[in-house]
């Protein structure tokens, strides 16, 4: 990562319950830690699990003027209507994730930017605890972008969740090691 000046926006998308918003929440907290400026805007359809949920993450080397994002670097779709909605957002050159246990891959038409497709469910369920798909596709972006340190988000576990979670941080934690090791096996 350019540690001049930079500028970095992420849309990650999904359905209620598939845990977007924490992954947007471990990033922004994560880059935080690491002294830059950042943004995080959730947004929740008006159901709750089920429903869709998404949210935005900005990471920049100076004051953000806005935490809308309309053009992202990246895109995490978690879903086939998160991936139709905002894959044709990500700006040319920029990364498109999809979890490819939701999405068929034929479904992304676009072949300016970086595809980096993660079966996260699959994984999360191999590794016995399909509620963890979210951490793994947050370990691969990491892997993938290096836009954040993994200490920075495995101290920021416990800023995250609600003190009655902690006992989950282990298991939370060897997700997103699971997902880095996929992206590093894929290179």
């Amino acid at each position: 990562m350019d540690t001049k000046g930079f500028y970095y926006d992420i849309i990650i998308a999904g359905f209620g319950g598939q845990g977007v918003l924490a992954i947007g929440n471990l990033l922004a907290y994560a880059a935080m830690k690491e002294g830059r400026q950042v943004t995080f805007l959730p947004t929740y359809g008006v159901e709750m699990r089920g429903g869709t949920a998404n949210c935005t993450v900005v990471i920049s080397s100076k004051e953000i003027g806005s935490p809308i994002v309309q053009r992202p670097h990246a895109v995490i779709s978690m879903n086939l209507p998160s991936l139709l909605k905002y894959g044709i957002r990500v700006l040319p050159k920029g990364l498109l994730m999809v979890n490819s246990s939701l999405i068929d891959l034929k479904e992304v038409s676009r072949k300016d930017i970086e595809l980096l497709a993660i079966p996260v469910n699959d994984i999360a369920n191999q590794n016995g605890n399909p509620k963890l798909a979210n951490m793994i596709a947050l370990g691969a972006f990491i892997e993938k972008t290096k836009w954040v340190t993994f200490s920075s988000v495995f101290e920021s576990l416990e800023k995250v969740f609600d003190e009655r979670h902690h006992g989950l941080i282990p298991s939370n934690i060897k997700a997103i090691q699971i997902g880095a090791e996929y992206v590093k096996s894929l290179l």
